[in-house]
């Protein structure tokens, strides 16, 4: 196989980009890297300390942080600062602060300096929601996925529910039209679309097609390297 490329996939919460990425990473037998669940670890270690959401206390934090994923049988699993939180921060608590958390310039630029290191010699399948357009805008290969709302609330509720969470389809759009409001407003690193993306509507897709139409674009750009 030719040189490992850099797939950047994007998207709003509930498009379907962290499952597609970690899957195509699998088929590709690339690394995947959950950039949410580093935003969702600074957060975590935030929330632990109870300290109020201030940018300057924030900031002075980020030193005492460190981040790694290993790959457990298959599993990803993150941790922060040694410890495994791959479960705790997909808690609820965590989920409700997460984007005023990943607003914060320092925050954004101390991860993204990570992700950027991380990715550096390529060989990697990256989400979240300025991969293609702040982390690695020269991506080989730029996805950006859309869904109805509809379809990414009723995702993100199978999820939540399938991990024994207790939450409403009201509560769930509640979230979502929040998070996508602070997302694409932030004044750091907007929740934006790359121009040279290439955009999938994954409302009527499922997982294994969705995987399918990437990792097919993806080998395009490897075999015309």
């Amino acid at each position: 196989m030719s040189r490992k490329i850099v797939v950047a996939i994007d998207g709003p919460a509930g498009s379907g980009k962290s499952t597609t990425a970690r899957l195509l990473a699998k088929k590709l037998g690339y690394i995947y890297i959950d950039t949410g669940a580093m935003y969702r670890a600074v957060t975590l270690f935030w929330l632990r300390k109870n300290l109020p959401l201030d940018e300057e206390i924030i900031c002075k934090l980020l030193p005492n942080i460190s981040i790694n994923f290993e790959n457990d049988a298959g599993v990803l699993k993150i941790y922060l600062n040694s410890e495994d939180v791959t479960n705790e921060i997909r808690t609820p608590e965590v989920t409700n602060n997460v984007s005023p958390v990943s607003a914060i310039k320092c925050v954004r630029e101390f991860l993204v300096a990570q992700q950027r290191k991380l990715g550096e010699d390529g060989g990697v399948v990256m989400d979240g929601r300025d991969i293609g357009t702040v982390v690695f805008p020269d991506a080989e290969l730029k996805i950006y996925l859309v869904a109805s709302l509809e379809a990414r609330i009723q995702r993100r509720l199978l999820e939540l529910n399938q991990k024994g969470a207790e939450v409403t389809f009201e509560e769930v759009r509640k979230q979502i039209v929040e998070r996508d409001i602070i997302d694409s407003t932030r004044q750091h690193s907007p929740l934006q679309k790359a121009q040279d993306a290439i955009e999938i509507d994954t409302t009527n897709l499922s997982i294994e097609e969705q995987v399918d139409i990437v990792y097919k674009l993806a080998l395009q750009k490897i075999n015309n390297l």
